[in-house]
């Protein structure tokens, strides 16, 4: 058997509906963690599920970074043809895809302050 034969690899194929799904759940795992963060901040309950929460929206953060500012399921979506850059790779009518980063990323710093705030008066509990 030629060596060239062997090292073929299936090729992952990846539909547009995969790329929605597993985009929209992202989307409602880190916006679940803004929430739970707000929730910690203004109920003065911090505890390391409210770091693990500040930890995954700041990867998520260090992911788009990293990738000039877009989502890289985005970039895959557009490349499979979605027709609306943006939220043709998300299922979010669009008017709330294009709320998404002003709203939970003003929402996002406001609450991370607050709980450093309250960590730093020694108010968390």
């Amino acid at each position: 058997m030629p060596s060239s034969a062997r090292r073929r690899r299936p090729v992952l194929k990846v539909t547009l509906f995969q790329i929605k799904v597993v985009h929209t759940a992202i989307f409602f795992l880190l916006s679940g963690c803004v929430l739970f963060i707000v929730h910690s901040g203004l109920g003065n309950r911090i505890s390391s599920l409210t770091w693990v929460a500040i930890g995954l929206v700041l990867l998520e953060s260090v992911v788009l970074a990293l990738s000039g500012w877009q989502c890289p399921l985005t970039l895959l979506a557009e490349r499979l043809g979605a027709k609306q850059p943006g939220v043709a790779d998300l299922f979010l009518p669009q008017w709330l895809a294009d709320r998404i980063f002003p709203v939970c990323g003003t929402t996002f710093v406001l609450a991370s302050a607050l709980v450093v705030y309250r960590v730093l008066s020694g108010g968390a509990e």
